[in-house]
């Protein structure tokens, strides 16, 4: 049997913990007990192990990231509070062709996309080729494929493939 990582059984705890607003050794047992039992019976539901290599790319796109979230708000809120010239917002779909396969490596993806303003993961094509997307304020499609695929899917590509 593959080894579950402790993490999960930790964040858990945490998470009853903080639900039950108790730090009590009662609730800490308990909370303990649940977090494993829970675990073990997931644990046949997810057959497919991600195998991550490179964390320093990981740390990498994570900073990545963090500036590009924080960026699409201050954009978004421009567009929001109407800060940008009447007219000339163009929020679209568009297409980006993929090269990255790995489910583990498309869900990430996919939160990175998603989580980041402006932005939302539409669809991603049955033999995981093409990714479509719709974007808030679409200006230049070419910079946009660009960023997707030189900021996150080839890194992504390193991590997971």
């Amino acid at each position: 049997m593959r080894r579950v990582p402790p993490i999960f059984a930790l964040v858990m705890l945490a998470m009853w913990l903080l639900l039950n607003s108790s730090i009590s050794l009662a609730h800490i047992i308990l909370g303990a007990v649940i977090s494993s039992l829970l675990l073990l019976a997931a644990y046949p539901l997810r057959p497919l192990q991600p195998r991550m290599r490179r964390g320093p790319v990981l740390l990498r796109l994570a900073f990545k990231v963090l500036i590009d979230v924080i960026r699409s708000n201050i954009g978004v809120a421009r567009v929001i509070l109407g800060l940008t010239e009447r007219g000339k917002i163009h929020s679209g779909f568009m297409q980006i062709p993929l090269d990255l396969r790995d489910p583990h490596g498309l869900s990430v993806l996919a939160m990175i996309i998603t989580c980041t303003p402006g932005t939302v993961w539409v669809e991603l094509s049955p033999d995981r080729s093409m990714l479509t997307i719709h974007v808030l304020d679409l200006v230049d499609e070419s910079e946009w494929i660009e960023r997707i695929k030189n900021r996150y899917e080839r890194a992504l590509i390193e991590v997971f493939q």
